[in-house]
């Protein structure tokens, strides 16, 4: 991913209003991400639990997409996105507003992703999960990470 600025960030939101997007905490670490590592941004709201942000770049634009934690588990789960198994809630079933009419009457899609939001590094294998046994997958880190861009694109198309 191409490093983005806080305008960017801003104007990429798509489930959400101007105002909304203008009063989104930005991380201020942008300088310091590891952007040839990640294939989106993603981070949370630190104010408000539960409330998490993404910045997906698409063939034509950024996407940013707001989204709310349904439910985090206790149990062992793996990531929609990719494919990382967390035992002890390292998943998270987040929904966004879909966009349009249509997110206006309260429809939303969900997926579920990792709690920190850290996919690409996961599936870079750069980051592990911290508690309990793996599965052992032997997956080139190149089909990794082509299947993540696949699922977090697919995830962002289907909001409009």
């Amino acid at each position: 991913m191409d490093p983005v600025t806080e305008p960017e960030i801003r104007a990429s939101f798509v489930n959400c209003s101007k105002g909304e997007a203008k009063r989104i905490p930005v991380p201020t670490d942008l300088d310091g991400r590891p952007w040839d590592d990640l294939d989106f941004l993603g981070w949370s709201d630190p104010a408000y639990p539960g409330r998490s942000f993404l910045v997906v770049p698409t063939a034509d634009r950024l996407v940013g997409v707001a989204l709310r934690s349904e439910s985090s588990s206790r149990r062992s789960q793996m990531c929609s996105i990719c494919t990382t198994g967390h035992q002890n809630g390292g998943v998270t079933l987040m929904v966004a507003r879909k966009t349009g009419e249509s997110g206006r009457r309260g429809n939303t899609v969900g997926t579920y992703l990792c709690s920190d939001l850290a996919c690409s590094l996961y599936a870079r294998r750069i980051k592990t999960p911290t508690l309990g046994r793996q599965y052992r997958d032997d997956t080139p880190i190149e089909e990794r990470v082509g299947k993540l861009r696949e699922t977090i694109t697919a995830f962002v198309a289907r909001l409009g």
